[in-house]
């Protein structure tokens, strides 16, 4: 993949696990990390960002020198107005491209720290993003231009695939699904070493299997992949899968991952009012 524009540059706001993880996408792909600068308060995290990736950082939001072409959002939803308020002016002024990977935070509530006149994309990136297989759910206002939106997909898309969702409102079910679904594979996979102990497994082995079987039915999902025809393809009528697939039906599984599916969902728009609360 080739490396996207980045311009004169472009800036994060925070520089935790999620502005790492598209960082190292970045250079992965081969963008020029002196293009990229990270305002991290925190002076271990912005140590350990200069020691892994060579990027410049800096703790004073106010001493970014070079223009700012992109800025990329990167800390809590509950800390994004006040990381923000420095900042406001100079948004205002040189109007950049703002992507923002807080969850919750609705465009209109980042204009209102930003500037009503200031682009903004939401993108919700998740975890595997860190290793360039990661899923983002990306949304614009009308507003924003074609350009823009190209180069938010290209910023995002060298962290894996980017989908676009015509409706706000359901960035939230993007968060749910996608920007916390590892953890329900990686709790799954737990669950599943913790049965092959139950059953008689060391729990060495029990482990080690269960890690290797989610990475490996994570490499066949390949892009497009039919993933009813996966399952049917390591399920045989009668065999030891069916038997197994019969019970998670039996114990409506589908129920149990629309809940919480539906709680992620229901937490992402409380971190949104309580951010609207608190800016």
């Amino acid at each position: 993949m080739r490396a996207p524009d980045l311009g004169r540059g472009i800036s994060f706001l925070g520089g935790g696990n999620m502005g790492r993880a598209l960082i190292a996408a970045l250079l992965r792909v081969g963008a020029n990390p002196a293009l990229i600068r990270v305002i991290e308060s925190h002076p271990a995290t912005a140590q350990a960002l200069v020691a892994d990736y060579g990027v410049a950082t800096l703790a004073d939001p106010l001493a970014v020198g070079a223009a700012i072409d992109t800025l990329v959002l990167a800390v809590k939803p509950q800390d994004m107005a006040s990381a923000l308020q420095p900042l406001r002016a100079r948004l205002e002024r040189e109007r950049p491209l703002v992507i923002s990977v807080a969850a919750g935070l609705s465009v209109q509530q980042l204009q209102q720290w930003c500037g009503a006149e200031v682009p903004v994309v939401r993108a919700m990136p998740n975890r595997p993003a860190l290793e360039g297989v990661g899923a983002t759910g990306l949304f614009a206002p009308a507003a924003v231009t074609a350009t823009l939106r190209e180069r938010a997909a290209s910023i995002l898309g060298a962290a894996g695939i980017v989908v676009w969702v015509d409706d706000e409102a359901l960035m939230d079910v993007v968060t749910a699904v996608s920007g916390s679904g590892p953890a329900y594979f990686f709790r799954f996979a737990e669950a599943l070493a913790a049965a092959g102990m139950a059953a008689g497994l060391s729990k060495a082995a029990a482990t080690e299997l269960a890690r290797a079987t989610l990475q490996g039915a994570g490499r066949m999902a390949q892009p497009g992949a039919d993933l009813a025809a996966l399952r049917e393809s390591v399920s045989s009528k009668g065999g030891t899968t069916a038997a197994a697939l019969a019970s998670f039906s039996n114990e409506d599984l589908e129920r149990v991952v629309a809940a919480a599916v539906t709680a992620a969902v229901r937490r992402g728009r409380e971190l949104s009012s309580q951010a609207a609360a608190g800016g």
